[in-house]
């Protein structure tokens, strides 16, 4: 599949950009896109939003769809973060002051939940390998003071699938605790089904940035059915459409000490206002996704396919496994990315970068990263470039 024509802009075809796990680069499509908002806001002025929601809209038909959940609840946000705390600010931590995750979760979670520890929530933590017992050893630690367990369904540090997740969720079900899972290095990449997963009942975030190709301030919670939560943390968007209805003596009582009001479904985790162009590139290339068959069983194959080159060849070096070695997992198990285990990964990502290859790394793994529009003969240049 010769996709590389369809990324001019980012000269994927002359560069050898391995970072598909970190950020995939926009299809050209995206740049129209881009300026299609900015010609909508010059000549809409504030009636844009009209434009700007249709937009959101298809956004958030992408990612149901990459979710194999066709009537999910969708909200979207500017980052994960901002998501994750809605959340958070809707749980009951005062009768349940324990929140449950691993010590493999990325930094969005990791950072406010040790702050939070410090404000003296009860945060237990589960050493993130191995994996396939860690649904097993998070069900363990979950309780009756249990407000929400934090987990990813890939660790954003090897690529390793988790598996196992409805154990967890069972586990959150018997005991009334909420369930977050971290989709972000799973989406669009490896298949993802809702309910095959038994996450029905789960929470889950994720966003644009890596494998949607999508770039920044495409991220979303999918909300579950019949969810009644009241964020703390809530913008002015969860009452917009009661606002828009309302005469102006009942928004004087509201004012007046009311009950705060919230939008159904994934309005309850709405936020204010934000800049809609992110939607505009979403949804081209969300739409530029279906236009070339690029499904995520399609994405899953073209991945593993890769991975499994870019393994092969950086075995075929033959270098000292004491020096560098790959992360060791199930094949099947694998997801997006092939992470090798170096003790100075940071320096041999810079002196990588130096010879023209784009990587990076966390902690002591190097991290390297394929995507659909990158050709084999360039997978291969850039595990060639370890020999210098």
């Amino acid at each position: 599949m010769l996709l590389a024509q369809y990324y001019s802009r980012f000269h994927v075809a002359e560069r050898l950009l391995l970072t598909g796990h970190s950020h995939q680069a926009w299809p050209d499509i995206s740049f129209e896109a881009q300026q299609r908002a900015w010609l909508d806001a010059a000549e809409l002025v504030d009636d844009k939003w009209e434009r700007a929601a249709e937009q959101a809209a298809r956004v958030q038909a992408g990612f149901r769809r990459l979710l194999a959940d066709p009537d999910g609840e969708i909200a979207l946000g500017q980052n994960t973060h901002e998501l994750v705390t809605r959340l958070l600010s809707a749980l009951p931590l005062a009768q349940r002051p324990k929140l449950v995750t691993s010590d493999g979760e990325f930094h969005t979670i990791r950072r406010q939940l040790d702050r939070l520890a410090e404000e003296g929530l009860a945060i237990v933590k589960v050493a993130a390998r191995p994996a396939d017992t860690l649904a097993d050893r998070l069900a363990d630690v979950i309780d009756d003071r249990t407000a929400c367990v934090l987990m990813s369904s890939v660790l954003y540090e090897t690529a390793e699938i988790v598996p196992g997740l409805d154990i967890v969720a069972c586990a959150c079900a018997r005991h009334g605790a909420t369930l977050l899972v971290d989709a972000y290095h799973h989406l669009n990449v490896v298949p993802f089904d809702v309910r095959a997963l038994g996450l029905g009942d789960a929470f889950i975030t994720g966003g644009g940035y890596k494998y949607c190709q999508l770039g920044e301030g495409n991220c979303f919670l999918r909300v579950p059915p019949g969810c009644r939560l009241r964020p703390v943390l809530t913008g002015w968007f969860s009452e917009f459409a009661a606002l828009e209805q309302a005469a102006p003596h009942d928004r004087a009582r509201r004012e007046q000490g009311r009950r705060v009001e919230y939008g159904p479904g994934a309005a309850r985790f709405a936020g204010a206002t934000y800049d809609p162009v992110s939607h505009y590139r979403a949804a081209s290339v969300f739409a530029f996704h279906v236009e070339q068959g690029l499904s995520p069983e399609r994405l899953r194959e073209i991945s593993r396919r890769q991975v499994g080159l870019l393994k092969h060849a950086f075995e075929s070096l033959d270098i000292d496994p004491a020096v560098a070695h790959v992360e060791p997992m199930p094949e099947d198990r694998r997801a997006g990315f092939l992470a090798l285990r170096c003790a100075r990964a940071r320096d041999l990502s810079h002196a990588l970068r130096a010879r023209g290859v784009f990587t990076d790394s966390r902690g002591d793994l190097l991290r390297l990263g394929p995507a659909p529009y990158l050709s084999d003969d360039q997978l291969r240049d850039a595990v060639q470039a370890f020999r210098h």
